[in-house]
């Protein structure tokens, strides 16, 4: 059973957005399967970077649901959704099985990597994939160039090469008549082999034949059309592109203005502050009046210090100029520096500091320009001691909580209505509508759950809330799914309908959680409870942020055992831990690369790995895939190739479609809901995804954000950073490379290298026959086996730390971090070739110390992983003088005699190798630092270039 479930609460937003967007240029227009191109056939474009489209395309006999994103400049995925018309989804089932799932349904994954852009002589080429994943019914490869001509630039022509889909040689064409915008005419030739597709007898797809096609399409803002004939028969593609690249499609109509200080009092002397409470109370007023939570006021050595969180407003910058603006008005006489500290969940994130009240106000006001304003601020990570403390002058109890009643809201946050309150000290209460739909289940193709979700949140001491979700059933049909799950695993998931089918009024969550904040930088959480509808437990987790804002790392434990289907406090007897460990890292194009490495909810062992890209208007989309010991064979997994956990999820915030500020987002998930292998449970709060958003607004540019909300801010980077994209390495590749080959060893070197080489691998091979023999008395060993699996292990944890040494190094590092993989890819490129030349039996082949290898391209000689582990420490204990790192890779290429997969002569053959590429490389290089990768963080930046002078 495979299904995959799309999940969000029942969202509106405005009709005028889907009209704001321009059209994208001709050549980057969707297909049938959803890829840019023509009718069937792709070209070379891919749509603007964050473009995201999804439509409908029928060609029969296939109908397609298709969603097309560029998550990259140069790089297009398609996920497609497939009908097959005339071939039942589960036909000739026993009892019944998969009657009412209707026809064939296949889920698709395509991609298209631009390798250039047209230029004046040279056309764009990309290069495409198929079907890549699952049961491959549509797998194909192809390469496409395309160009435009014309005055205008209004005809396209492309021609490419396919194996499988297409197959053979393609072409496509397009002209857009000036005179009618909108418009397009379009051809091809399907270049597509229908006789050998699935089903083809059943389907009638054997009576189509290669051959042209033609069609007429029109584009209006975002959305789009196409219809095109073919031989026999009509074709039809209908779509809605949204530009994510765009940062706003709703002006802000509705929000509120900044705090107006003709409505402050009058200023008072510092000691009337300090003894009447009523004072610092109305700051208290005036803030929650603005939707700012969890204020905490002191004034202390002539400093206003301010600690408090915003739930509404979506950057940080802007959040803090406003308390900033506010508190300048309400500050006694006096006051030397206004200090203001944001939270979340009462935890300090990021702490600035005005220290110049006079620059303050007149940069709020527009006389002095960013760059002055910049020399008196400070903005910096949050201390344990920055957080004011709880109210003991008693001046919370002179504020009104205005809001706090229950009301019924009408468009709020995004939601076509809620029943919500919610309080100063953020204590909230809020029921909205909620629906999920359940796709691929042999029960039926579509299923859905339509329900009301009742949060209701509570501060019960500082760091300590109260969360809980009660969930009612209106409407569903996922009791529908009855036939029970064949998962040989525990069935940490695979029981998921039991649990619809469950009591429509049930209890959900029910969480104490405890935040706190133990160092500078460091975060912590304590939680017990019903973590969610499956599992109860008790677990924490800590979060380490360093300075280097490029990485963060959390360790999380869930002790957890199984709830019961009733939904309230009954439990199943299996238990289990999970645990993981997580290194969170940015990239360029402000991509999250995510890796979990630990113990899931099957038990299962294994790695998580996540990636996700945001664009410019705060939209994510992302992917993770899960590889563990879990042994899952149900269908597409088989015993030899096992289904591994893989999903997509899409993350839109409100804000850029709603006419006032808000911090709420509309998520979709799309992933298996019967499998048990590579599952978490859901987190009570992590915090990685606590801190993450205020932390890259600290650290975009000088971290201000649209403090002023001012019309000469808006075009700030700080406020609309450019996207950090990697220049062109080519030329720093290349003057590498020159570098290299100019410090190419002379002959009388090559020689006195050669002598003294050759002589330790003929030494060696003395060693050959009484090493094996020992080996293979031995081979049945837990030691040996052990030492064995340390072989394989250890070209690849040397060339990882290498890049660790790039990623996390300072230059110097970085510079001999990337001399060592490249000496790891040219050390084994030689060792391959040299394979092929010698030919060498390995000893678990009985063929003898010099014996002929079947197959070549396994030879023995000389060993790739000596090769690649030699080659990737020679540079660092070259640099920093560490010859025990010799040790070390030898220790570990030794490993692969104890396999008896290398004679000891190959071991050492393969090590001279690496230490010469090494050796080498790190000679001609080792003061190239001003050509390295870089990534450099600032003060409340980081840049990530690859540097130098050529």
């Amino acid at each position: 059973m495979f299904a995959a479930l799309k999940k969000n609460s029942f969202k509106y937003s405005w009709c005028s957005w889907f009209v704001l967007g321009a059209a994208n240029a001709f050549g980057a227009t969707p297909t049938i399967q959803g890829q840019s191109g023509y009718i069937n056939m792709p070209n070379a474009a891919v749509e603007a970077d964050g473009t995201l489209s999804t439509g409908y395309g029928y060609d029969r006999p296939y109908g397609s649901f298709w969603v097309t994103a560029t998550v990259l400049p140069f790089l297009q995925i398609t996920g497609r959704y497939v009908s097959i018309t005339g071939v039942e989804g589960f036909a000739n089932q026993p009892n019944g099985y998969g009657s009412a799932y209707g026809r064939y349904k296949d889920k698709v994954i395509d991609a298209k990597l631009r390798l250039w852009n047209e230029s004046t002589w040279l056309p764009a080429v990309a290069v495409g994939a198929t079907d890549m994943q699952g049961t491959e019914l549509f797998k194909g490869h192809y390469v496409v160039a395309s160009k435009a001509f014309g005055a205008a630039r209004n005809i396209e022509v492309s021609v490419g090469v396919g194996k499988r889909r297409p197959s053979g040689v393609f072409a496509g064409a397009r002209w857009a008549p000036t005179s009618m915008p909108g418009f397009a005419v379009v051809g091809e030739y399907d270049a597509n082999d229908y006789t050998k597709d699935f089903h083809a007898a059943d389907t009638a797809a054997d009576q189509r034949r290669k051959g042209p096609s033609v069609g007429v399409e029109y584009r209006w803002g975002w959305l789009g059309a196409q219809v095109a004939r073919h031989r026999d028969h009509f074709s039809a593609n209908a779509y809605l592109s949204i530009p994510f690249s765009e940062r706003e499609y709703i002006p802000k109509l509705f929000e509120p203005a900044p705090f107006d200080p003709k409505k402050a009092p009058p200023r008072v002397s510092a000691d009337q502050w300090q003894q009447e409470a009523s004072h610092g109370a109305e700051l208290v007023q005036a803030l929650v009046k603005q939707d700012f939570k969890n204020v905490r006021v002191m004034f202390e050595d002539r400093t206003l210090k301010l600690s408090l969180t915003s739930s509404r407003i979506a950057n940080m910058g802007r959040a803090v100029g406003r308390a900033a603006r506010t508190a300048l008005a309400f500050a006694p006489q006096g006051t030397r520096a206004i200090q203001v500290t944001y939270t979340r969940q009462e935890q300090p994130v990021a702490t600035y500091e005005f220290i110049d009240l006079q620059r303050l106000t007149d940069y709020l006001t527009g006389l002095v320009n960013r760059d002055s304003f910049l020399q008196t601020v400070v903005v910096r990570y949050a201390r344990p001691d920055d957080k004011v403390g709880e109210d003991h002058s008693g001046l919370l109890a002179a504020v009104k909580d205005e809001g706090a009643e229950l009301q019924m809201q009408v468009g709020r946050d995004g939601n076509t209505v809620q029943i919500a309150s919610e309080d100063r000290e953020s204590n909230r209460f809020k029921v909205i509508p909620k629906l999920s739909f359940f796709f691929n289940d042999p029960s039926g193709a579509l299923r859905y759950e339509l329900w009301a979700a009742a949060n209701y949140d509570r501060r019960l001491a500082q760091g300590l809330y109260l969360n809980s979700d009660l969930k009612l059933t209106a409407l569903e049909n996922v009791s529908g799914v009855t036939q029970p799950s064949n998962s040989l695993l525990p069935h940490v998931r695979t029981d998921i309908a039991d649990y619809k089918r469950g009591h429509r009024f049930k209890l959900n969550r029910l969480m104490l959680n405890q935040y706190m904040m133990p160092a500078e930088r460091v975060y912590a959480r304590l939680s017990g409870g019903l973590y969610e509808e499956m599992y109860r437990g008790v677990g924490g987790q800590i979060l380490y942020l360093p300075k280097d804002n490029r990485w963060a790392a959390d360790v999380t434990v869930d002790a957890l055992q199984q709830r019961g289907v009733k939904g309230w406090f009954d439990k199943r007897d299996y238990k289990t831990v999970s645990g993981f460990a997580a290194l969170h890292y940015k990239l360029p194009y402000d991509v999250t690369a995510t890796a979990r490495a630990g113990r899931f909810l099957a038990k299962d062992n294994g790695v998580r790995l996540e990636f996700k890209r945001r664009f410019p208007s705060g939209v994510e989309i992302g992917a993770w895939y899960t590889k563990t010991s879990g042994k899952d064979i149900t269908n597409p997994g088989t015993p030899s190739n096992p289904y591994n956990d893989k999903g997509i999820f899409l993350s839109v915030p409100l804000n850029i479609m709603l006419p006032s500020d808000t911090q709420a987002t509309a998520g979709v998930a799309l992933s298996p809901w019967t499998r048990d292998v590579g599952q978490m449970v859901a987190s009570p709060g992590d915090l990685y995804d606590l801190v993450e958003q205020p932390r890259r607004d600290m650290n975009t540019f000088d971290g201000l954000g649209n403090f002023a909300e001012r019309r000469d801010e808006q075009n700030l980077p700080a406020v609309n950073p450019p996207v950090d994209a990697l220049p062109n390495p080519w030329p720093l590749f290349r003057m590498r490379v020159e570098q290299s080959v100019k410090s190419t060893p002379t002959l009388p070197q090559w020689g006195n290298g050669a002598i003294i080489g050759g002589g330790a691998i003929l030494a060696s091979a003395l060693l050959d026959k009484p090493v094996d023999r020992f080996m293979k008395k031995h081979q049945g060993s837990s030691v040996a086996r052990a030492w064995n699996n340390i072989g394989k292990a250890t070209p690849v944890v040397l060339a990882g730390a290498a890049a660790g040494a790039v990623a996390f190094g300072d230059a110097r590092m970085q510079n001999i971090g990337i001399i060592s993989l490249e000496s790891v890819v040219g050390a084994a490129a030689l060792s391959i070739g040299a394979k092929h030349i010698a030919g060498r039996a390995r000893p678990i082949d009985e063929k003898g110390q010099w014996g002929k290898a079947a197959d070549r391209s396994n030879a023995s000689f000389p060993s790739n992983h000596a090769s690649v582990a030699f080659a990737a420490v020679t540079p660092f204990a070259q640099e920093y003088d560490a010859p025990w790192l010799y040790g070390l890779a030898a220790a570990g290429s030794l490993g692969r005699t104890a396999g008896r997969q290398h004679w000891v002569s190959d071991v050492v053959a393969g090590s001279v190798l690496g230490m010469a590429v090494g050796g080498w490389l790190w000679q001609a290089q080792r003061d190239n630092v001003r050509s390295s990768f870089a990534v450099t963080p600032g003060t409340n930046s980081v840049s990530v270039t690859w540097f130098g002078t050529y």
